[in-house]
Formats: C-alpha cells, structure tokens, sequence
C-alpha cells in the first residue's frame, strides 16, 4: 500500500495533473477534451495521463471511436484514509498539548475565590 500511495502523491505533485484529476471528477473526458484548457500537445497530455493511469488514478475504456478517461475514485479514498489518519494523531497531539498549557496557566494564575475578576 506505501508504494502505492507514492505513486499516487507523485503523480499528484504536478499542478496540471492535479487539474485533470479535478475535471475528471464531474465526469469521464476524452484526451481531447481534457487538453483544451492547456497550451500543450496532445502527446504532452497523454504523457500525463499515463503517468495517472500507472498511479491506478484513471483508467481508458474503449466506446466506439472514444476512449473516454475515467477518473479512479477508490484511489483517492485510499489516499483520504492515510491522510485522514494522520490527521487524527496530530489532533490529538495538539488536544494534549493544550491541555497541558491550560494546566500550566491555572499553575501559575491560580484563581482566588471572592477575588475580583
């Protein structure tokens, strides 16, 4: 699964396959259509589609004379839960660590009773 990930996060590091990874989630695309907004060959575009579909990120489908680009959702599922679980581990570290600041500060201003506010 690590090396899995690693192919996805890298991948994903280049802005113009994040992009296409974004449009393919509204919906299948051909090459075509997903090289319209960039100022590249078609080849440059299927370079990057390659890269995508080695990652399991998308996948081609043959329909008639279309090969349509399909955008892998499981993979970024797979990527969302190791995100995910780290994310909790570091909320807890920083809900630890404000506990104890709090308990610092109560030490060092210890609150009176009947003492003005």
């Amino acid at each position: 699964m690590a090396d899995r990930l690693s192919h996805v996060f890298q991948a994903l590091a280049d802005d113009t396959r994040r992009d296409m990874v974004a449009r393919l989630a509204t919906g299948d695309a051909t090459v075509g259509e997903l090289a319209e907004p960039y100022d590249m060959s078609l080849q440059a575009v299927s370079k990057h589609l390659r890269v995508l579909e080695d990652a399991g990120l998308v996948s081609r489908r043959k329909e008639a004379q279309k090969r349509p680009v399909h955008l892998e959702a499981e993979v970024l599922d797979l990527m969302t839960g190791w995100i995910e679980r780290y994310r909790r581990q570091a909320e807890e570290r920083f809900q630890r660590l404000d506990a104890l600041l709090a308990d610092m500060a109560d030490d060092e201003n210890p609150h009176h009773e009947g003492a003005a506010s």
